[in-house]
């Protein structure tokens, strides 16, 4: 928290800035470097995946990342207490790690059991803890305060974190980082040539976006998140992977 106090304080003021990013001489910068590690390293790699790799390993990889985050979905739809939402996710796990071969094919959407995605930002959000200004983080991309705040919690109690071997826990970090990124290459390539300025699109994006899924099913009286903004369909994550929702941390 210091050096990011320096940081901040050592960056350019940006004239009238929005309520809900008074970082922004912070932001951009982050921003910036963000866009470049994904254009020279990630988005590449992510395309090589893509055109090299058979799409039913692909779709393998995406369902058995998905089947780690129902997991953690589970845990904290239940610290929301949605009961129905944690039946779903205990549900979908069980299924298909038992007879999807450990979660490779989703069989569990065959018996429209639904996917519910929820972290630990969602959830201190449920519990009243209010968003705080916009946050870029380095290399994993826009965040809130109470999101960054959150993620620790969501890396360590991941459960690829329970991993014994690092050297595994490595590799599906990666694994799902380059995964997400390739699943996205398309709508990246919509947002390059829509977005005025990209930064302030994938900003109003992100925060209309956790908006979404934290008052999803209540009328939404938290004024510190701005009001609805453009339309989210263009995911901010396509540029780097969203920092609320790890694909896969650091084993332990």
């Amino acid at each position: 928290m210091a050096a990011l106090a320096l940081a901040l304080g050592g960056c350019a003021t940006v004239p009238n800035p929005t309520r809900s990013d008074p970082w922004e001489g912070f932001n951009r910068p982050v921003h910036e470097f963000n866009e470049g590690v994904d254009r020279i390293f990630l988005r590449p790699v992510a395309t090589f995946y893509r055109e090299k790799v058979p799409p039913l390993v692909r779709t393998g990889v995406s369902n058995f990342f998905g089947n780690l985050n129902d997991v953690w979905s589970g845990a904290n739809s239940l610290l929301q207490f949605r009961l129905q939402d944690a039946a779903d996710s205990i549900a979908r796990v069980n299924i298909n790690t038992v007879v999807g071969f450990g979660g490779i094919v989703d069989v569990a959407s065959n018996f429209n059991i639904e996917r519910h995605r929820e972290d630990f930002g969602q959830t201190l959000g449920r519990w009243g803890v209010p968003t705080g200004p916009y946050l870029v983080i380095p290399l994993l991309g826009p965040a809130t305060l109470r999101d960054a705040a959150a993620l620790p919690v969501d890396l360590t109690l991941h459960p690829v974190s329970y991993l014994d071997s690092f050297a595994l826990g490595q590799a599906l970090f990666v694994l799902g980082i380059v995964d997400r990124r390739s699943n996205l290459l398309r709508v990246g390539m919509v947002l390059d040539e829509a977005a005025l300025d990209k930064y302030s699109f994938i900003r109003d994006a992100h925060l209309q976006r956790r908006r979404a899924q934290v008052f999803d099913r209540e009328a939404d009286d938290d004024r510190q998140t701005p009001p609805a903004l453009p339309d989210e369909s263009l995911d901010p994550a396509t540029v780097q992977p969203a920092a609320a929702q790890p694909a896969a941390p650091v084993a332990r």
